[in-house]
């Protein structure tokens, strides 16, 4: 089996997610290519503890992220930091050759990304991918062997979204998520928004113009220290999208990101209405799928129990239920699979591509735009 050599930069939440998975791989039945965490790098050092006691794999711990880039063992990097640090870390990691999993937005905004994805298409040679789960679930795999095979029919509309309730709490302190110039203008969309588009942009949906409502519900939190201080940036954002569909119909499209989504802790959803089959899904009741299909007559809503079906097998046997650590896992075998493939192992079981993310940010860029102007705002084609 082919070892794939990561460094891990910025130790927090979703780096422990990472290590845990690699720490799981023999979970996973027929893969051909491991990761192993070789380096690990935060600039407050009581991050990298729980790395070192965890993983005897670890040769080199630092402060630094050039040092890590500068180590030859290392083949790949995870890099989960502020969205400020984005395209300065991200493009030392690609100059430097490391193949690259980036977490979203690539870039605090519209000229960060464009700097992020000069970068990429100077280095043809290292593979770039974005972070998001969500698709993982076999509800939305399901979903996407249905939009392979055509089943829908004439797109009607689209809703999909990631909402959380985090925020809902005024007293609840501020961090760097909440701080302009840490998290960007793009506010939640920036954080949660590739989430919501992953599955409709590799549906080929990509808004041909957005409206946006966009909410700033908290403007003040605590810092923590006895002050309150102010928090600039959008908490909630709702989008209304015109989209083609593959024969070039239009519908409407839905994009909704929530930071303060009164009784969600962490939800994924999306709703397909076609003329000849419907489905939705929520992450809150993560193994069911619900479809209707339409031959005429009545029209009833069938559930189904989806299992532990997944793209990328793993040893669980198929009638237990999923959960977001399998997610986490079945995304890490999306990229290392795709990587020493070449393809992912179909169509909607990969990782976000760095176009994909690009046409984000022209969506959440002219989503601020539609909030300033109140206006639709159109997202020209080549853009995309």
């Amino acid at each position: 089996m082919r070892t794939v050599r990561f460094g891990i930069i910025g130790c927090g939440l979703m780096g422990r997610e990472f290590a845990s998975a690699a720490a799981r791989w023999c979970h996973l039945a027929e893969m051909n290519v491991r990761p192993e965490i070789a380096a690990v790098c935060d600039s407050n050092a009581s991050m990298t503890k729980w790395f070192s006691d965890n993983f005897a794999s670890i040769r080199q711990i630092s402060a630094d992220y050039r040092e890590i880039l500068a180590n030859p063992e290392v083949e790949a990097v995870y890099i989960a930091v502020p969205h400020n640090l984005h395209a300065e870390f991200y493009c030392a990691a690609i100059e430097a050759g490391k193949h690259l999993m980036g977490e979203k937005p690539f870039g605090i905004d519209i000229h960060a990304n464009r700097r992020i994805m000069s970068c990429i298409r100077h280095h043809p040679e290292v593979f770039v991918r974005c972070s998001s789960e969500s698709i993982f679930f076999p509800s939305m795999q399901r979903i996407g062997r249905m939009l392979e095979s055509g089943v829908f029919g004439r797109i009607i509309e689209v809703n999909s979204g990631f909402l959380h309730s985090s925020d809902l709490d005024p007293s609840k302190p501020i961090n760097w998520k909440r701080i302009l110039k840490f998290n960007g203008e793009y506010g939640c969309m920036g954080d949660l928004g590739m989430h919501a588009c992953h599955m409709p942009f590799r549906a080929g949906w990509y808004p041909k113009d957005v409206r946006a409502i966009l909410s700033n519900i908290v403007p003040e939190r605590p810092d923590g220290k006895g002050a309150v201080v102010p928090c600039e940036i959008w908490d909630n954002a709702t989008l209304l999208c015109a989209t083609d569909d593959v024969d070039g119909n239009e519908f409407p499209m839905t994009i909704k990101t929530q930071r303060i989504a009164p009784g969600n802790t962490n939800t994924w959803f999306i709703e397909i209405f076609g003329a000849k089959a419907s489905a939705r899904w929520s992450s809150k009741q993560a193994n069911t799928l619900e479809i209707m299909e339409y031959k005429g007559g009545e029209q009833a809503w069938q559930v189904f129990d989806m299992g532990h079906g997944m793209s990328y097998k793993s040893i669980t046997g198929g009638i237990f239920e999923t959960g977001f650590s399998d997610t986490i896992l079945q995304m890490w075998a999306a990229f290392l699979y795709e990587f020493d493939k070449g393809k992912p192992i179909a169509k909607f079981a990969g990782t976000v591509t760095p176009s994909e993310v690009e046409a984000s940010h022209h969506l959440f860029s002219a989503a601020l735009e539609s909030e300033r102007k109140c206006s639709v705002e159109k997202i020209k084609p080549e853009t995309l």
